[in-house]
């Protein structure tokens, strides 16, 4: 794609102590005459999952005839896939005339040094979205924030409905200094068009945090709505949930659709229609399974396990479906759960996988009988020589690199056609 500079050259700009700036994102919807309030959102935030659950919720507003646009990240294979239209990511042109159109509103700007701040690509990437949107005339946005929340361009934008995934210590130091200032931050995405903010069970400590939040920033107005996957009857059933941890990203993502349905006054679909278009959707890198190319039956499975919970689960799942596990191939930068992930593994052989981007670190002591590789080996013959039955778990810019070396595909989520 031509114009991806637009998306990242400010990022990768940026002084010493610069923060991305959401009065210059605001600035450039102007000058795009975008109004980011012209179409219903749903904003998904969290610690982890936030791509699941957009995934479902989306798939649930198809199901109910909403044209939705989906904005996710990171991308797998593509930066097409931020961006996609009841499911289906946008094509490479299709990007290249949005991003063609973001360089020159930004290039109106006034410089960054003027701003003191810079434009964020996550949060571009968002407003491609909404451009997009405008393009095709949806009727509903589903928008995946960042790692923020209220220092995210979503709570600019203004989410009619909040999914809350589960918040643990994931961008401790950064977002907070613990897990309730965390959450705090989390649910202030939610501003004065929020009508409903629907949550994961979370702790007591997180619960009263998220509360205390959400009464701020929307006069107590909104109060959140819990939907517990283990409930008798909350929908999905389990044969249409997705495997592993992600069972309740499922869930999650199917309520808040749901709820966005009554906050807009349209109906919901039926159980019979619900439960088809649900049953198409695919989640790459969410313990998925893979033939790896040029061999006759080695697989992968792919999981963007990050702590030692996520991997431990996925472990057992490569086993229930393979009676074991050969090899694992693992990428985890130095501010992910290592040491959970290092106890959960156990005497398992495992490769760790480096990577280019620079502001991830690996320099964590690892155990001495892991061996290491670069991002740029990873290949068909190297899974292969791995064994027959590999799990690769980590970061998503790492899982993507799996999913683009057995050519898995990633462009369509679900299918809204179903039936």
């Amino acid at each position: 794609m031509r114009f991806l500079d637009p998306f990242f050259r400010e990022w990768a700009d940026r002084l010493p102590g610069q923060t991305r700036s959401l009065d210059r994102a605001i600035a450039l919807m102007r000058a795009l005459d975008l109004d980011p309030h012209a179409l219903p959102v749903l904003g998904v935030v969290g610690s982890k999952g936030k791509g699941s659950t957009a995934t479902y919720a989306a798939a649930v507003l198809g199901a109910a005839g909403r044209r939705t646009v989906l904005a996710t990240g990171p991308s797998f294979r593509s930066y097409r896939e931020r961006v996609r239209v009841d499911g289906v990511s946008v094509t490479d042109e299709v990007m290249d005339g949005v991003g063609e159109r973001i360089d020159r509103a930004r290039r109106r700007l006034p410089s960054v040094r003027e701003s003191g701040g810079h434009l964020a690509p996550s949060g571009l990437f968002l407003i491609a979205a909404l451009l997009h949107a405008r393009d095709v005339g949806a009727d509903v946005c589903v928008l995946e924030a960042g790692a923020g929340g209220h220092r995210d361009e979503l709570r600019v934008i203004g989410p009619d409905v909040v999914a809350m995934s589960t918040v643990f210590g994931e961008h401790l130091g950064v977002l907070g200094d613990t897990i309730p200032e965390i959450a705090r931050e989390k649910a202030r995405v939610a501003g004065p068009r929020t009508r409903a903010l629907v949550t994961l069970p979370q702790t007591a400590e997180v619960t009263e945090a998220m509360a205390e939040a959400l009464a701020a920033t929307t006069d107590g107005r909104v109060a959140a709505e819990t939907v517990d996957p283990s409930a008798p009857g909350t929908e999905p059933p389990p044969a249409l949930r997705p495997p592993g941890l992600s069972s309740a990203s499922g869930v999650l993502g199917t309520a808040a659709a749901l709820r966005t349905l009554d906050v807009l006054g349209r109906p919901r679909p039926s159980q019979a229609r619900l439960h088809e278009v649900l049953g198409t959707v695919r989640l790459p890198a969410r313990l998925s399974r893979h033939r790896v190319p040029g061999t006759a039956s080695a697989e992968v499975v792919v999981d963007s396990a990050i702590n030692g919970t996520g991997v431990a689960a996925a472990l057992d799942h490569a086993r229930g479906l393979w009676g074991g596990v050969d090899h694992v191939l693992l990428c985890l930068p130095d501010h992910k759960d290592v040491s959970g992930v290092v106890e959960s593994l156990g005497g398992l052989p495992v490769t760790t996988v480096v990577l280019p981007e620079a502001h991830l670190r690996f320099e964590r002591v690892l155990p001495g009988h892991w061996r290491t590789v670069a991002a740029d080996d990873l290949s068909p013959a190297l899974l292969a020589g791995l064994g027959g039955r590999v799990l690769a778990l980590g970061t998503v810019y790492f899982t993507g690199r799996v999913l683009e070396a057995v050519a898995a595909p990633t462009d369509r989520l679900f299918d809204t056609a179903a039936g």
